[in-house]
């Protein structure tokens, strides 16, 4: 496995890669990082260099989405729940009780909640999206602050594309 440390505005980054994909993508230390961290090859690959230009650019507000190959490892209700994430719109936001209802278990809001929370690819797979079910900003890994800061960049850059699209 192979790691690089970024920095972005909003803190440092840690990106990890295998051969396959990318393996994930921290913020350094949200709840949730990677055990066995110190024992991974840094090695700027191409592919986290990549990763690297898509999340500046993404802050930056110049990517509205990410084209990386992911490496998902998790429970298969983990996985479903992240590939879930890849489809709420840029700018819009989904409750942890949508995506139970989506997912065909109503009742596992509270376990939607727990895979929301250890996603490994911050920003790439947009659990900043999620939010409760009456529109609270509720738990985010990376903290709260970022997450709003991450619905306000989204919301900011579609206002921004709408007046360009006006004029």
């Amino acid at each position: 496995m192979y790691k690089i440390q970024i920095t972005t505005p909003l803190g440092s980054m840690l990106l990890a890669a295998a051969e396959e994909g990318l393996v994930g993508a921290w913020f350094l230390g949200q709840r949730h990082f990677p055990a066995g961290v110190q024992s991974w090859t840094p090695k700027r690959t191409s592919l986290l260099e990549q990763a690297e230009q898509e999340i500046i650019a993404y802050l930056n507000g110049d990517r509205l989405s990410f084209s990386l190959p992911l490496a998902m490892r998790g429970t298969a209700f983990q996985r479903a729940v992240w590939a879930y994430l890849r489809t709420i719109p840029y700018a819009k936001t989904a409750s942890y009780g949508h995506i139970a209802q989506a997912l065909a278990r109503p009742s596992a809001a509270r376990a939607v909640g727990a895979a929301v929370g250890r996603n490994p690819f911050t920003l790439i797979v947009p659990c900043h999206r999620v939010v409760g079910a009456d529109g609270a900003m509720t738990g985010y890994a990376a903290g709260i602050e970022r997450k709003q800061r991450l619905i306000a960049l989204e919301a900011s850059s579609v206002r921004a594309l709408q007046l360009a699209k006006r004029a």
